[in-house]
């Protein structure tokens, strides 16, 4: 099915490409407008790098915590299983 969705995705791509043909970066600007070529990098502060390490970490902390809740939850059912079946 993605592979189906993605060669519907490139096929339109290609035509609508085919169409267009040579034609300018900005239709829609006047001529003597245009963009600026300069690239602004941005940096991220100390605090927000902070604050992004901290969520990351309690996401992976949340995770985790399900993943043993479910894996504990898992071998008390097959205990109990194997019980019932003694």
């Amino acid at each position: 099915m993605r592979k189906l969705t993605f060669a519907f995705a490139v096929a339109a791509a290609l035509g609508a490409a085919a169409l267009a043909g040579p034609a300018s970066a900005a239709p829609g600007m006047p001529a003597g407008v245009s963009a600026p070529d300069a690239v602004t990098h941005v940096q991220m502060t100390p605090m927000e790098r902070r604050m992004e390490r901290r969520a990351m970490r309690r996401h992976m902390e949340r995770r985790m915590e399900r993943r043993m809740m479910r894996r504990h939850m898992e071998r008390r059912m097959m205990r109990r299983h194997m019980m019932r079946n003694m």
